[in-house]
């Protein structure tokens, strides 16, 4: 799948903004294609509401319908993400946005997906036995620090995914490759009573 990567803007972001329909989102985007009733079994939540929320999340354009699956073992509407991913650029816009429900929506938005990140990575960790041992010592948790400039974190930053976006797929018939997951944290610490003197 090429990469469609949507934009939020304040107006989309109350439509995503939502525990269970991040979770719909994640969901479509790793499993694929779906019913409301599959990812309602997946999810544990009642199938009446994974389908308001998935026509919530169409009706912004997160989420469309899979015309591959239409008409498959009867009449339940498939789904599938329109996006790859969703993408926050200036995010100070909308955490000094004047509107206090834009703001409240973002900081729900980063703590999901904080939390999002924090399953993923609890995930690896119980099952990384089961597997390739090849893989098993592949796994990275660094935690480094530097002294930067905003300027300079920027710059990190736009560096980072420079390089994974060259870096790019190996080919689907490539020996022992799998889909890698890298999450990127980056921000400012308070400095140590030794660093502040």
């Amino acid at each position: 799948m090429s990469q469609r990567v949507h934009q939020l803007d304040p107006n989309s972001l109350r439509a995503v903004a939502h525990p269970l329909r991040m979770r719909l989102l994640f969901a479509l985007r790793e499993g694929g294609p779906a019913t409301a009733s599959q990812l309602a079994a997946k999810l544990g939540e009642s199938s009446g509401a994974t389908s308001y929320h998935l026509r919530q999340l169409a009706a912004k354009g997160f989420v469309e319908d899979d015309p591959e699956r239409q008409g498959q073992g009867g009449r339940e509407r498939w789904w599938r993400s329109a996006y790859t991913s969703i993408a926050v650029e200036h995010l100070e816009d909308f955490l000094e946005h004047p509107d206090p429900e834009v703001r409240g929506a973002m900081n729900l938005y980063l703590q999901e997906v904080a939390a999002r990140h924090t399953i993923e990575l609890s995930t690896w960790l119980g099952t990384m036995h089961e597997w390739p041992e090849v893989w098993q010592g592949l796994g990275d948790m660094s935690s480094m620090r530097l002294r930067l400039t905003p300027e300079r974190a920027r710059e990190l930053d736009e560096k980072i995914h420079a390089l994974i976006n060259d870096f790019g797929d190996d080919p689907p018939e490539a020996k022992d490759a799998a889909r890698v997951r890298i999450h990127l944290h980056a921000f400012p610490i308070p400095d140590t009573p030794e660093e502040s003197s």
